[in-house]
């Protein structure tokens, strides 16, 4: 760790930058995303801490990436460290004063394989779910009509198939359209 620590306050549109050595803050400033990644760059080697969040990781590795010592402090550490109301000032000091604390443990992030593995994971979970929302929607708007299917996928499959192409069960042309559509978009 270095003796200059930078306490970065992540926030949509702005970044706080608190720097602080010697028991002092010498600064503590709003920058772009864009003059931040400049002063990364430009600055000595620092032990950053960022608090965590979405963009949290991204940020780190930028900063690993110029040299710095980068890591996360948990948000909800930070939180209770806040003296003040909650402005990315406040925030900006708040995680330096956590990560003065005793005994504090800062996380070293995820690299960018490793992110994108959550990634992965995450999206396959979400279509999963989808898939079964999808589903269950499906059987439940047949079933308003009194039209039974079975609730496993490829059962459903076939009932719409033979709902679709059952010329005398009174369905309109734009519902047999509509649940097809749905059946084609679930396979």
């Amino acid at each position: 760790m270095y003796r200059t620590k930078v306490g970065v306050d992540l926030a949509k549109k702005v970044i706080q930058v608190c720097i602080y050595r010697d028991k002092k803050v010498l600064s503590n400033v709003e920058m772009t995303p864009d003059e931040f990644l400049c002063w990364l760059i430009n600055a000595k080697p620092a032990t950053i801490i960022f608090e965590a969040c979405g963009t949290s990781n991204y940020w780190l590795q930028r900063a690993i990436d110029a040299g710095h010592d980068a890591r996360l402090i948990s948000a909800k550490l930070v939180s209770i460290v806040r003296q003040n109301q909650k402005t990315d000032k406040n925030d900006a000091l708040a995680i330096i004063q956590a990560a003065l604390l005793p005994d504090i443990t800062l996380i070293s992030g995820k690299s960018v394989e490793q992110q994108q593995l959550q990634s992965i994971q995450r999206l396959r979970e979400l279509a999963i779910k989808q898939r079964d929302a999808s589903r269950k929607q499906i059987i439940a708007l047949l079933l308003e009509l009194n039209l039974r299917s079975p609730n496993n996928g490829a059962g459903m499959i076939r009932k719409i198939e033979d709902i679709v192409e059952d010329a005398e069960n009174g369905l309109s042309m734009e519902f047999r359209q509509a649940i097809n559509a749905a059946k084609n978009q679930f396979e």
